[in-house]
């Protein structure tokens, strides 16, 4: 089995491994007695976000050229920040909505991992002068203790040496995720990428395999669906995978497509089959929305859906009794300007120490 090294170094056991939810990847599992429900641990839920309201729309003609449609007011703070919710529903920002970690980053994804250190990946990172082209592009890496200091911090080359069928390297690595593979203790790392010019078009999902954060089997397709593919999470249930994702279509040819997908296998490395939800021709939320997260329910059986409405500055909530079927929770509450994140859960003292060091009185 060839391994790929890591470049570039610059600078989620405990409760959380009662969990195969959160961030989609914890080890474990804690079943109500309820078939097919999970229960919720004492404790608070975290949510790791930037902020961004963006400056334009990316929209595409019958000629097939790309237009920016300018949106009101942008800013960007590519940083780390968290929130804080009991319920899942109403999330209060910590630190004043600022950031908790000052390195440059977005779609935070962060989950306590087997050997009980916090793990951390990101959208982001910095290429290697030393690896060389062939290196292909990064994501970055961190690791902590206390989610509040960071270190191991680096630069994950999960694509190095990939190329399509013309010798095309890859352009991007978008929301890397994790998950904890029970059945062989390897981390799977989950990510997408395209080689095309811009990092929506023809984009699949890829993964590789670890043990040790430093090196990585070779990049394979994960999914590959008929249409773009962006933003993957996965959720082992009941012995079946739950692939959510976001499609990546738009334009005069397909009309507007950039919404939440399911796709299920029974094998983690597929072959997944899309799920044809109700929305918008297999849809299982709303327009235009990306990012999605799963969690249990922490007031009722079932299950919660997170995601980001990036165009409309907002974000949303589903419900589910199953994970196949979802209805819209209209009452819910997240930070402003909150862009796509992660959820995670935390014990009622990791919750009230962060609380404690980011309203200064720790």
């Amino acid at each position: 089995m060839r391994l790929l090294p890591v470049f570039l170094t610059v600078g989620c056991a405990g409760l959380a491994m009662l969990l195969n939810v959160g961030c989609a990847s914890g080890p474990g599992a804690n079943k109500t007695s309820a078939p097919g429900v999970e229960k919720t641990p004492p404790g608070e839920w975290l949510f790791a976000y930037f902020r961004q309201r963006y400056d334009s729309r990316v929209e595409v003609d019958a000629a097939g050229h790309t237009h920016n449609i300018p949106l009101p007011n942008p800013m960007r703070v590519e940083q780390l920040h968290f929130a804080l919710s009991t319920d899942g529903r109403h999330w209060t920002p910590l630190n004043d909505n600022q950031p908790v970690w000052s390195h440059r980053l977005r779609d935070p994804y962060v989950q306590r991992g087997a050997d009980g250190w916090w793990h951390l990946v990101a959208t982001g990172g910095q290429r290697s002068r030393e690896a060389g082209t062939n290196a292909g592009p990064v994501c970055l890496y961190a690791r902590s203790q206390d989610l509040v200091h960071w270190e191991e911090v680096r630069s994950l080359a999960l694509m190095s040496g990939v190329r399509d069928a013309t010798g095309r390297p890859a352009r991007n690595i978008w929301a890397p995720e994790w998950y904890y593979d029970r059945q062989t203790g390897d981390t799977v790392v989950l990510w997408s990428s395209s080689f095309e010019e811009a990092g929506w078009q023809r984009s699949r999902l890829w993964y590789a395999r670890t043990r040790d954060w430093e090196t990585f089997t070779p990049a394979q397709v994960l999914f590959a669906p008929p249409y773009s593919v962006i933003d993957g999470t996965l959720l082992e249930h009941d012995g079946t995978y739950f692939l959510f994702h976001k499609e990546e279509e738009f334009g005069a040819a397909t009309g507007e497509r950039r919404g939440i997908r399911l796709a299920t296998a029974q094998k983690l490395e597929g072959p997944y089959q899309v799920f044809n939800g109700p929305l918008n021709g297999g849809q299982i939320a709303p327009t235009i929305t990306e990012g999605p997260e799963v969690m249990p329910d922490p007031i009722q059986s079932g299950w919660l859906l997170v995601y980001d409405f990036c165009m409309a500055d907002g974000f949303g909530i589903s419900t589910s009794p199953d994970l196949y079927h979802w209805t819209v929770d209209p009452a819910v509450s997240f930070p402003p300007d909150a862009r796509h994140g992660c959820v995670t859960h935390l014990t009622a003292a990791e919750a009230a120490r962060l609380r404690r060091l980011f309203s200064g009185k720790e």
